[in-house]
């Protein structure tokens, strides 16, 4: 288990390496055009077959597969029904087909294995449907022949009570109200709104099947580490009075997100210097001029948009967007802090068109030296008549006149529109107002940009995790996860075990209002910041006491070669599994042991996950003890593996140029943020030794100097 002193593991990270896997991810769609080929392949008919005078019985030729070629791709399927052309071109070479015949009978086997998985539900909806059918004979049969418990004789059936009558009515008359809201009618705005906060949701949220905890119905603390999870919760819920107001302003929201995502010059103009979009504000005003009001003195406005398509279907972005816990779990390096306060609407006809949420969240960057970004606000969500979804969030800081905000959140959200094989097209607006001067000066850049909070963070984001996700719930195991991993539940395990990781890292290296950081030295930008906390009965947490370190610094290096070096293999670490989840090699969750001559690191594994996008990476990792790691790889349940993540967040220091003229995001430096765990102490009502803390601070600042060493040298 844990030892108490862990300060010698975290020397051995800054040699970890991920073996890339040769194979990226799979196309999840190989679809794209459907063939007349299969087992048997019909030859063209040349000129002289096609002469209207030639006989008609002639017979065709085809070009059957042997029952050995069969055999061969029949068996292949099972373990890969979508091979990359790599794997078609083998498969041919070793089958004497061509590729193109190869990839002809893949596309058949599919669409033959979809319609018997059809016919057979099919047989089961007709059984149930034959099932239902019958007991529903048999139900009036016994009321026909009912009798009168008192009297024996027949009973009156179809009479209803009075009570039961206004039962109904006052049932009816509520559905109204929540179609009324949903539909928000323009008669219906500045009447009275019904609360309902005690209502129910709409059954189970789809589970992401994340290995995320659950933090409760309304409340979507990211890791929730530090236990000052109080401050959220002070804010109170919106009054009777300014409900219809709120009503008001989601409409609004909804149709200036709708005009913001697709409107053109002259409202988004285009910058030739960064070749991105900049909102003019001028047009802005005179296309919106009610809003939520003049932008307050001394707060300066930040607008971005972007698109991307993601592999999700548009119904689960939607639930996610919804669900705060699931929306501030896929977004957990941005969100660190999140609750629903009051449910106003939850929608009509089982979904989510027209539910509307007052909320609270807090934003991050991964560092304590750019303070986060807190925002009261409403979310509104509508699909349109032409399909799209839209989720939009607006600030309700107007209706609390006693608070000052740093932070106002103008309609921001976005657009889904459903594509094709599970895919959404997805169009992100952000625009907010903000005090942003007590941000580190090294960070300027980042932040004014839109890297740091703006919309191209949040898709990137969203685009990674899309993929996490699809490799989570993949079923079989690709050819590029090596190692101890040899069924689909323990991989599914140690993904999940990985994502709690970085969640627990994400919840603790910025500058959230739940943390107290201690300035250890200095007064620049390397001053190392240090909190501790007290671990008890957690199954997820060694108990004792931990103490966490981080730090945020500029190196003259681009973020790429960065993360390369903080990921790569030395030769004391072995790599025991590795399981590829993105397009991008540098994507992937590994589970290395430390080759250590000291005996008490001999039995050492370490668990780690490295990520990264256009806006930014991350290296994160953890010791794991090897007995419950045997657990997790057997698929075993991950939440009762104590882990203390550590790790690096690397992002860009602005938007970089490259040569030719293509935008690229970190072709300069790189913020560099280091943040360590560490045990301290066994038992949780020890006190704290200066000792410990000097260690620490001397561990710190050890490692950014070998990294500042490491990665300058040619």
């Amino acid at each position: 288990m844990f030892q108490p002193n862990m300060f010698e593991s975290h020397h051995h990270i800054l040699d970890i390496s991920c073996k890339t896997s040769e194979n990226q991810l799979d196309m999840l769609r190989d679809e794209d055009y459907e063939s007349k080929s299969g087992t048997d392949i019909m030859e063209a008919p040349s000129g002289d077959e096609q002469d209207p005078n030639q006989r008609p019985n002639k017979k065709k030729r085809y070009h059957r597969h042997t029952q050995h070629q069969i055999q061969e791709m029949e068996s292949f399927f099972k373990e890969c029904p979508h091979p990359d052309d790599k794997q078609r071109k083998e498969l041919g070479r070793r089958l004497t087909l061509e590729p193109l015949q190869v990839k002809f009978w893949f596309q058949n086997k599919r669409t033959q294995m979809k319609a018997q998985h059809e016919r057979h539900e099919n047989t089961q909806l007709r059984n149930e449907n034959e099932k239902l059918r019958s007991e529903n004979i048999r139900y009036k049969e016994a009321l026909a022949n009912a009798t009168c418990p008192n009297c024996g004789g027949p009973a009156a059936i179809g009479e209803m009570s009075f009570d039961e009558q206004q039962l109904r009515i006052e049932n009816t008359r509520l559905h109204e109200e929540i179609d009324r809201i949903s539909g928000i009618a323009a008669k219906y705005v500045g009447k009275p709104v019904l609360s309902y906060p005690n209502m129910p949701s709409h059954g189970p949220t789809r589970s992401l099947d994340l290995g995320v905890p659950n933090f409760g119905p309304q409340q979507g603390m990211v890791g929730d580490m530090f236990g000052a999870n109080d401050l959220l919760r002070s804010v109170s819920g919106p009054t009777e009075a300014d409900k219809p107001i709120i009503i008001e302003l989601a409409v609004a929201a909804m149709e200036e997100l709708i005009r913001m995502a697709q409107a053109g010059d002259p409202l988004w103009v285009q910058n030739s210097d960064t070749s991105s979009e900049v909102l003019s504000e001028e047009e802005y005003m005179r296309t919106f001029p009610r809003g939520i009001g003049p932008k307050p003195l001394g707060l300066i406005s930040e607008a971005s948009r972007e698109s991307a398509v993601v592999i999700m279907n548009h119904i689960t972005l939607v639930e996610i967007l919804m669900d705060v816990n699931q929306w501030s779990n896929v977004f957990s390096g941005i969100v660190s802090r999140a609750m629903t306060l009051e449910v106003l609407s939850t929608g009509v006809a089982g979904n989510y068109n027209g539910a509307l949420q007052v909320m609270t969240a807090e934003y991050q960057v991964p560092s304590p030296l750019v303070p986060t970004r807190e925002n009261y606000f409403v979310r509104y969500c509508k699909q349109h008549s032409d399909g799209t979804w839209a989720v939009v969030d607006v600030s309700l800081d107007n209706l609390r006149t006693s608070s000052i905000s740093r932070c106002r959140r103008r309609p921001s959200g976005c657009l889904i529109q459903e594509l094709p094989n599970g895919y959404s097209k997805v169009t992100w607006v952000e625009h907010v107002e903000v005090d942003d001067r007590s941000v580190h000066e090294i960070y300027r850049s980042l932040v004014t940009s839109g890297l740091g909070f703006g919309a191209k963070r949040w898709v990137k984001t969203l685009e990674r995790q899309c993929e996490r996700l699809a490799s989570v719930m993949a079923n079989n195991i690709p050819a590029g996860d090596v190692g101890v991993i040899t069924t689909p539940e323990g991989r599914k395990s140690m993904l999940k075990l990985a994502e709690r990781m970085v969640l627990s890292f994400c919840s603790g290296v910025g500058a959230s209002t739940a943390h107290t950081w201690t300035t250890l030295s200095g007064s620049g930008a390397d001053d190392v910041r240090v909190m501790t906390r007290k671990s008890m009965d957690d199954p997820g947490r060694p108990p004792g006491i931990v103490l966490s370190a981080a730090t945020s610094f500029w190196i003259p290096i681009q973020p790429k070669r960065v993360f390369d070096f903080l990921r790569d293999e030395n030769s004391r670490m072995q790599e025991m599994a590795h399981i590829a989840n993105g397009r991008d090699p540098g994507n992937c969750v590994s589970l290395l042991r430390v080759n250590s001559a000291n005996s008490s690191q001999s039995n050492m594994l370490i668990l780690q996950e490295s990520s990264s996008d256009a806006t930014g990476s991350y290296v994160i990792y953890a010791p794991v003890d090897i007995v419950a790691m045997n657990v997790v790889l057997s698929g075993g349940d991950p939440d009762y593996v104590a882990l203390l993540p550590s790790g690096f967040a690397i992002l860009p220091d602005g938007p970089g140029q490259q040569e030719g003229g293509n935008p690229e995001v970190g072709t300069g430096g790189s913020l560099l943020t280091v943040a360590f765990q560490i045990l301290v102490d066994s038992i949780p009502t020890a006190k704290l030794s200066l000792g410990s803390v000097a260690t620490v601070n001397s561990l710190i600042k050890c490692t950014v100097e070998r990294i500042k060493a490491a990665v300058a040298s040619p």
